[in-house]
């Protein structure tokens, strides 16, 4: 509601006791008639956990061995009662009538309030069975686990009609680990998973998903240990391995036992003959069997680096990984209208990306005479690439996903504003309505003449940032502490959009953001010059109603979603003890905490980490809080 209303758009209430709005929608009324107004809402939830475990030592079969077993069962359950009311609302004319009298036109009627109510609930059960076995012989050890384990949720709350939400999700599975280290310095460990799930057709259920890694502690070689005391762990290791997924999602929603199909009642089709149309309606098939489907699975490498030098002050851990993530679960879209198919498309394993980046983090401590310090770090980078995707061919390879990254960003090119008509003239035609001078200019990619969608290609980087790091320091002073941690994004950027930067497309409700206003292209002057104005617009003209061709995703309306954020500053002092023995207590601490304080970036609209295109999210809160903490 805010994002579209000003301060003299409408009054709260009108003089004469009638409630204000603009339309008939309901983010058309002002807010304190909407939180005042429109009736009020109950929730209740609850949530039971309840985890039963035991575990029997087996020494009296071999030494080292031992039984774990778990069970747990959970219910949660949400209900809703909503009581919702309306008033009957007015909007003022623009103009009075002849007698000074202000024309009122009814845009709702009232709606006495009404009730409804909802509920949701689950239930999860989990079994788990361990037998675990750890023993060393000298410089040898060794270790193994076999685990049992089946899981089961189920909606018991709100299923409706659909048999299938009423089914329980069930897995089961058997996985193990076996270990082996020589004194510590030589490492090995092979693991496997066995797992089925019920969400696959008989003989897809059970995929088989093993890994491996090698490690050596380099510290422990004894020309090491003995001529770089200093060092305390210098580890390499190595991992490869696969895992798999069973879920799979469509529209953001979790689609259950694709490999059965349904009949329902078709549509009507039609034919053209000599002019004429013939149509029928039957039963067809509304979903298609997609008995092939099996999981999805994911080849993991990765090469690391664990350090801890000075007696543990300085640590280190750096990973170089490399992911192919094969059989992604897609709904066929580029299949020929021949096959008879209808509108209709099964889902098929027929992606597969890419993804390789590095992982770090470390931490560096020391004492210098009263002060303690730490200073710590993390960095996580990541860069991906589609390999194969269900996807039509193209003659213009960069209209297609394949050899793109996830999420990457595609729009036209801008070249700037038309200076004038002329301008137009001289430039290729642009196909999404027409033109005036302070309009958007794109590129001609494909150089046809004409700027249309076949001239959209990648620009920018992907709407999800490749780099996350953070930074953080703490220090102590006698009885002070002070911590600070910093946290940031980058490599991503994203389009702006909605009312605030499309001045006018909903009419003349609405906010225009100053920064659009200032910034808008100008018409040349009285005199026929062009406005100096013009060379400084960030932004087009103004239009009422809107433009289709201003509003194109482009690099015109490309930002830099990157930022760096004062996340959390932790100022705390500790009394003295002599002086809080005399007071009676343990500990007594005085702190001020603060959250998101300051954000440097070059987006300065609205808060860059609200992923938000249009504003129109509630933003991260900043906070200050002071507290004590007594202990008696």
């Amino acid at each position: 509601v805010l994002m579209g209303y000003n301060p003299i758009m409408m009054p709260v209430v009108y003089s004469d006791g009638k409630f204000p709005a603009w339309s008939d929608k309901d983010d058309n009324m002002n807010p304190w008639v909407q939180a005042t107004q429109t009736g009020f809402n109950e929730s209740w939830k609850n949530n039971i956990q309840t985890n039963v475990t035991l575990e029997q030592k087996l020494d009296f079969i071999t030494q080292g061995l031992k039984f774990i077993g778990r069970f747990g069962f959970d219910t949660w359950n949400k209900n809703n009662i909503d009581r919702i009311k309306w008033p009957e609302q007015y909007k003022a004319q623009r103009f009075r009538d002849e007698n000074g009298q202000i024309v009122f036109d009814r845009v709702t009627e009232e709606q006495k309030m009404k009730q409804t109510s909802s509920a949701e609930g689950n239930r999860n059960e989990i079994f788990e069975a361990e037998l675990h076995y750890n023993r060393g012989f000298k410089e040898h050890h060794v270790g193994g686990i076999l685990k049992f384990n089946q899981d089961s949720k189920v909606f018991t709350v709100g299923t409706g009609e659909d048999l299938k939400k009423g089914i329980a999700r069930r897995h089961l599975g058997l996985a193990g680990r076996v270990s082996y280290n020589w004194n510590y310095r030589y490492f090995a460990d092979f693991n496997f998973g066995y797992n089925g799930s019920e969400n696959f057709a008989d003989g897809h259920r059970f995929g088989f998903f093993p890994a491996v890694s090698v490690a050596w502690n380099v510290a422990e070689e004894p020309i090491i240990k003995k001529n770089f005391k200093w060092m305390n762990m210098f580890k390499v290791r190595f991992s490869y391995g696969k895992v798999g997924n069973d879920k799979i999602r469509h529209n953001n929603a979790d689609v259950r036992f694709p490999y059965l199909y349904a009949i329902g009642e078709g549509n009507s089709y039609d034919w053209a003959n000599y002019g004429s149309s013939y149509g029928f309606t039957g039963l067809t098939y509304t979903e298609l069997a997609s008995d092939q489907v099996t999981w999805e699975v994911a080849t993991k490498k990765d090469l690391g680096v664990d350090l801890a030098l000075f007696d543990d002050k300085f640590k280190l851990t750096v990973d170089y990984f490399d992911e192919s993530r094969s059989g992604i679960f897609m709904q066929r879209q580029y299949l020929p209208g021949m096959i008879g198919l209808q509108g209709k498309s099964p889902f098929a394993n027929v992606g597969k990306v890419n993804s390789k980046g590095f992982d770090g983090n470390f931490s560096f401590k020391q004492k210098f005479n009263q002060v303690s310090l730490t200073v710590r770090g993390n960095m996580t980078y990541s860069k991906n690439e589609i390999i194969e995707r269900d996807e039509a061919n193209n003659v213009y390879p960069y209209q297609m996903q394949k050899g793109y990254r996830v999420n990457q960003n595609k729009g036209l090119i801008a070249l700037g504003l038309f200076k004038d008509y002329d301008d137009i003239r001289n430039s290729p035609t642009q196909k999404y309505g027409p033109v005036m001078p302070g309009d958007i200019k794109y590129k001609d990619v494909n150089g046809d003449g004409i700027i249309s969608d076949m001239d959209r290609v990648a620009i920018g980087a992907t709407t999800v940032p490749n780099l996350i790091y953070g930074m953080g320091i703490s220090a102590q002073w006698k009885g002070l502490d002070v911590n600070l941690h910093f946290q940031g994004a980058g490599k991503s950027s994203f389009f702006i959009n909605g009312s605030g930067v499309r001045p006018f497309v909903n009419g003349s409700k609405g906010n225009i953001l100053k920064d659009v206003v200032a910034g808008r292209w100008i018409s040349r002057d009285e005199s026929g010059t062009e406005s100096t104005e013009n060379v400084r617009a960030e932004y087009p003209r103004l239009s009422y109603g809107g433009s289709n061709n201003n509003y194109q995703e482009s690099s015109f309306w490309l930002r830099d979603g990157s930022y760096v954020r004062l996340k959390t500053l932790e100022i705390g002092y500790t009394l003295p003890k002599p002086l809080v023995n005399k007071m009676h207590f343990n500990n007594v601490r005085i702190y001020l905490i603060g959250t998101n304080l300051l954000t440097w970036s070059k987006f300065k609209m609205w808060d860059p980490e609200m992923n938000s295109s249009n504003g129109a999210a509630y933003p991260l809160s900043k906070s200050i809080t002071v507290g004590l903490n007594v202990n008696l």
